[in-house]
């Protein structure tokens, strides 16, 4: 009887967590459509970063973790300005001015974008066969933005590109982080380090535009705080760290089409069949491409699974 591979167990629970997070971060396009309808848009991009701040702090002071040192410190600075200031920030200026599933369409690019992040900072070298799935997967999503007139270049396309290459920056400096510190501690002190510097503006943009709202988008503020900006990336950072940055980057290619039901069911947009069928071609190219990643050689680390 032969052994299981190691390697090959990490990599398919790396790909269980990275869809269970694609699946929650799936609902922030929606939940913040939901937030902005009622708040500012760059303080829900802040205050989502600030409340998940506590929590955080908490939980690294109960696990007694030790703190980043100088070198850990400057990328993770990397990470909170991709994933914890520069996505919220563009997606939620965005999302007040397009709807979830335009926001959805464009989002479908960020695969693309990990992938070339995870090659120049996480040292991933995925082989032809994962990069030409991949592009034909990104293709696949513009396709359907141009077939279903959504793929005219706006002011708010233009918010959601840079809020991609942001996160794209973000994922990959997290997923090569999380090797040496764990997965949700990336997160967490990503948090806890941007806390002071985004406090000061929050505070600024509360006292001058308030921060009153229904339920409803109560509610989205809160999915954006708890969940989009903190529970998500512990099972995020965790499947980049045990699957690689680009493969496990590649489920994103699906985070479209949960949106597109999200979107229906909480905000009533309506869509139709071609998302289903797009959904499906993705999902094909996505089992095609997998493949194992090469790493640089000055990229030799190995991952390591934190507690």
């Amino acid at each position: 009887m032969s052994t299981p591979d190691p390697s090959s167990s990490a990599a398919a629970k790396g790909m269980a967590f990275g869809l269970l997070a694609v699946m929650a971060f799936s609902l922030t396009l929606p939940a913040t459509r939901l937030a902005v309808a009622a708040f500012d848009p760059v303080a829900v991009g802040l205050g989502r970063a600030v409340v998940a701040a506590f929590p955080a702090a908490l939980l690294l002071l109960l696990t007694k973790q030790r703190w980043p040192d100088a070198s850990q410190r400057k990328r993770l600075a990397i990470v909170a300005l991709g994933v914890i200031v520069g996505f919220p920030v563009c997606s939620a200026w965005a999302m007040q001015r397009a709807d979830a599933s335009h926001g959805a369409v464009v989002m479908g690019l960020l695969p693309l974008a990990t992938a070339v992040a995870a090659f120049l900072r996480a040292g991933e070298r995925p082989g032809l066969r994962f990069w030409l799935s991949s592009i034909a997967g990104s293709c696949t999503v513009v396709a359907f933005a141009l077939s279903s007139g959504s793929g005219k270049l706006s002011p708010a396309d233009g918010a959601l590109i840079l809020a991609i290459m942001l996160a794209a920056m973000g994922y990959a400096e997290g997923g090569r982080l999380a090797r040496e510190i764990g997965g949700w501690q990336v997160i967490c002190w990503s948090l806890v380090l941007a806390f002071p510097f985004i406090l000061g503006p929050l505070v600024w943009l509360v006292s001058q535009h308030g921060f009153a709202g229904p339920a409803s988008a109560w509610g989205g503020f809160v999915y954006l705080s708890f969940v989009s900006a903190f529970l998500g990336f512990f099972a995020w950072y965790h499947g980049l760290a045990l699957g690689g940055v680009a493969r496990v980057g590649q489920l994103q290619l699906l985070q479209p089409f949960f949106t597109f039901v999200a979107a229906a069911s909480f905000l009533g947009e309506r869509f139709g069949w071609k998302p289903v069928a797009c959904a499906a071609l993705v999902a094909l190219f996505i089992l095609t491409g997998r493949g194992k990643p090469l790493r640089s050689p000055w990229f030799r680390r190995e991952p390591r699974v934190a507690a």
